[in-house]
This record gives structure tokens, C-alpha cells and sequence, in this order.
């Protein structure tokens, strides 16, 4: 919120050449990376509602694709760019949708009464998960990437939410409140061998699958405040602090050399984006603004820090 409002910059992994790609009095937020690196989708306020907006990484040739009359939001690219997904309440509910990637052909996937939100692609690009309370509390669901064949995958009085797939499309990961407070779960892409990775009194959200999903990154309130955590894929071993600060860290996602991790955090009565080891060594402040500086998202061959 450099400029007043919320825009999407761009940034080397060191910090430097920061570059503002929109300029927009209204809001801009949530940005994706296309899988090419070469575009950045994002939840735009153009037309007093929002839409799912483009832009290329240089600033140039933004483009809104839904420009609809009600609220589109949380695009999510297919894994080979063609097509983005999201979500939208212009049928009366929220449904997760699918576009091409220059806004043509947009589809209501999940048709049900109910809400569906967060879609995820698989990693081949062939089924969507998502979450959706159509049984009367959020549950984690998939589909083919055509809207056919819609499964629930978990089924509990408790909240599910966030799916998250494995690299390799095997699992997918998400969190639950069945154990009374937020945990990071994971399971089989059919639903089956679900299973608390955390298991742990203090909530614990924002997973993020490391590149050689070997490794989960998350959020956990353990030691009283939000920080960033790594663990082992399966839950085994020591779930490793890697930012240790009484500020809030949040919102980590993986460099795309998995050496790395880049989150944002409220440290100086503001938020900055920082980047740390996977070890949780040598952690480095990228930003250093008295507005707000969140939701860093990496580029594909930017590399480690």
C-alpha cells in the first residue's frame, strides 16, 4: 500500500528493482504468477465490484477478464496457463468458475446452491479441488477440470478447508478443525488416509507444499504468536520455527529452488516481506516501507534468494 491503496509490485528475489505494475486508485490484490512467469493475475476493484484482472510482468497490457457486475475473486491458473479458474457469487452464491486465459468462454464449474471457493488444479492439470459447505459445513471436494464428476473427499461436522495438491498429485493437503482448533492435514488425491500432520493445541493454517513435496511450510500459533514453520511432508520428525518472532509471519510460499522462503510479516507496526533458509538461517528483509508490503508470491526461474 505504497501508493495509498493496494497495487502489485514486482521485486528481485534480493529486494531490488522494485517495479509497480498496476497504478489504480482502487484496489488490486492476491496476485498469481502465470505458469510462464510471464503474467500476474489478481483480484482487481475496477467497476466498484471485483474482477479477475491480468497484467504483463512488465506493467503492460492489464486486461480485466470477468468484468462482471458481481464479485469475482481468487484466480487460479491451470498448470499449463491456458485456463484460470475462480470463484464467483454471480449466480447468487459463491461458484468456482473456469475462463481462458484472455477471459473468453467463462463457466460455472460447481453449480450447487451452496458456496464453493478456494479452487486448486491438480498438478496435470485434469481435476480441481476445492471447498464448498453444500452438505452444511465447508468439506474439501473434486471434480474434473470440466465440472463432471463431483466428489467429496472428507466428510466431518467440522470445517475443512484449503486444499492444497502435492507436486506430484498423490496427496492433497488442507486444514481442519476436527481437533477443536485448526491443524494441517493431509490425505490421498481419492480422500483416503487422512491424516493430522500437526497435531497440536495451537492453531495451525497456510500450508504450502515445498517444490520436491518433501516438505510442508505453515503457519502455527505455538509459541503465541503466528510464525513460519517447516516439517517433514508426513508429519515425522521436529517441526522446525523458522522465523521465531513475536510479530506476525504469515503467508510463506516456497522459492522455486525449494531453498528458500519468502512470507510476510508485522513487525514494525507494519507488513514487509521477508525471505529465509529453509534451515531458517540468514533471513533478510526485502521491504522497508511505512505502508503495507504483503502476499509475495514467486516467479517461475527466479530461483532462491
Amino acid at each position: 500500500m505504497a501508493d495509498g491503496n493496494p497495487e502489485i509490485y514486482t521485486m528481485n528475489p534480493d529486494g531490488s528493482a522494485r517495479t509497480r505494475l498496476t497504478n489504480n486508485p482502487a484496489v488490486d490484490t492476491g496476485p498469481k504468477w502465470s505458469p510462464d512467469g510471464s503474467r500476474v493475475a489478481f483480484t482487481c476493484s475496477r467497476n466498484e465490484n471485483f474482477d479477475i484482472c491480468v497484467v504483463d510482468r512488465d506493467g503492460s497490457d492489464e486486461t480485466n477478464l470477468s468484468n462482471n457486475a458481481a464479485a469475482d475473486a481468487a484466480p487460479a491458473w491451470s498448470p499449463d496457463g491456458s485456463r484460470i479458474a475462480f470463484t464467483s457469487d454471480r449466480d447468487g452464491n459463491e461458484e468456482v468458475y473456469v475462463m481462458n486465459a484472455d477471459g473468453s468462454d467463462q463457466i460455472n464449474l460447481s453449480s450447487n446452491s451452496a458456496n464453493d471457493v478456494a479452487p486448486a488444479w491438480s498438478p496435470d492439470g485434469s481435476r480441481i479441488a476445492f471447498a464448498s459447505n453444500r452438505d452444511g459445513n465447508f468439506e474439501i471436494y473434486v471434480m474434473e477440470a470440466d465440472g463432471s464428476d463431483q466428489v467429496r473427499l472428507t466428510n466431518d461436522p467440522a470445517k475443512d478447508g484449503a486444499p492444497a495438491w502435492s507436486p506430484d498429485g498423490s496427496r492433497i493437503g488442507f486444514w481442519s478443525e476436527r481437533d477443536g482448533n485448526l491443524e494441517i492435514y493431509v490425505m490421498g488425491a481419492d480422500g483416503s488416509d487422512q491424516t493430522n500432520l500437526t497435531n497440536s493445541p495451537d492453531p495451525e493454517y497456510i500450508l504450502a507444499w515445498s517444490p520436491d513435496g518433501s516438505k510442508i511450510v505453515f503457519v502455527s500459533m505455538h509459541d503465541g504468536n503466528d510464525d513460519v514453520y517447516v516439517m517433514e511432508a508426513d508429519g515425522s520428525g521436529q517441526k522446525i520455527n523458522l522465523t521465531n518472532n513475536p510479530g506476525a509471519d504469515s503467508e510463506p510460499a516456497w522459492s522455486p529452488d525449494g531453498s528458500h522462503i519468502v512470507f510476510d510479516a508485522y513487525r514494525d507496526e507494519n507488513w514487509d516481506i521477508y525471505v529465509v533458509g529453509v534451515d531458517g538461517l540468514g533471513e533478510v528483509r526485502l521491504t522497508s516501507d511505512v505502508a503495507w508490503d504483503a502476499q509475495p508470491v514467486w516467479s517461475v526461474g527466479s530461483g532462491g534468494h
